[in-house]
């Protein structure tokens, strides 16, 4: 909504120096111009000439981003389908989680000159895992990034995601991004909002800096429009962002996304939300 006013502000300035322009150099215009044309003709073109280009000129930036956003639509949607399959087609093929495959070693095609890391097997994809040792092998502390690796070395996800023992860090090497630069995240946690205590279970987050007619518009896609109920909810998990996502208060007050019932604060025009999908 702030970027609709700030285009339509700029539409209206950039039509009202045409028309000074323009006004301008209708009276540096000989008098014998004026004699032969018709009395109003040329304040009249002047209005109605400048009116049809401001028109123009805001159809083409509001039809723009109008575009705009659809495609960031389209591309979180993927993004939220497209992991949840390959999560549920890794679990089918290998019997465990990604990220927490104890057998990545023996059966997974990971990169070149990268050593498949694996996870210590007990069901949940942590943040903070313990580690144990299989015939030699430390597992990793962190299953939330090794998730990106063992989904792509399985096939499941386009593109190579690659990690070294011991990162703790997202980083374009070992994890996606969302259309606004944050990194998704898939774990066992209850950042997700819950009209009760939520509880721990295995999430997909968007990521943060998601304007919430963009966030809400995916709810609505995906599933009920309500971001406190269903499989997609409000998320205040902020990832890479500077500033994490507001939790949700019964009343608007600047920053919020979402009210605490699930209904989205559109009318607000808030930048920084975030939602996920529960697995």
């Amino acid at each position: 909504m702030l970027h609709s006013r700030l285009y339509a502000s700029t539409g209206h300035e950039i039509t009202r120096d045409l028309r000074e322009r323009l006004f301008a150099h209708l009276q540096g215009l000989s008098l014998r111009h004026h004699s032969k044309t018709p009395v109003g003709e040329s304040v009249y073109r002047l209005e109605s000439d400048t009116v049809c280009l401001e028109k123009m000129l805001l159809g083409g930036v509001m039809r723009g981003q109008e575009l705009i956003a659809s495609s960031r639509v389209r591309h979180l949607i993927a993004q939220q389908e497209g992991i949840r399959s390959a999560f549920y087609g890794f679990i089918d093929r290998y019997r465990a989680m990604p990220g927490d495959y104890p057998g990545a070693t023996q059966t997974l095609r990971c990169p070149s000159g990268a050593a498949c890391l694996i996870g210590n097997g007990n069901g949940v994809i942590e943040e903070t895992a313990t580690p144990i040792t299989i015939a030699g092998v430390a597992s990793e502390v962190n299953e939330t990034l090794l998730v990106w690796m063992h989904l792509s070395a399985a096939g499941f996800l386009n593109g190579e995601f690659r990690m070294s023992a011991g990162e703790t860090q997202a980083s374009d090497l070992n994890s996606p991004r969302n259309p606004y630069n944050i990194y998704l995240h898939l774990g066992f946690n209850n950042t997700y909002f819950d009209g009760g205590t939520a509880s721990n279970r295995h999430n997909l987050k968007t990521g943060a800096q998601v304007p919430v007619e963009i966030i809400a518009e995916v709810d609505r896609k995906l599933d009920d429009g309500n971001g406190a109920r269903g499989a997609f909810r409000y998320s205040t998990y902020a990832g890479n962002a500077p500033i994490a996502p507001q939790v949700p208060a019964p009343a608007y007050a600047p920053g919020q996304c979402m009210t605490t019932s699930g209904t989205w604060q559109i009318p607000y025009g808030e930048s920084n939300c975030g939602g996920a999908s529960l697995l």
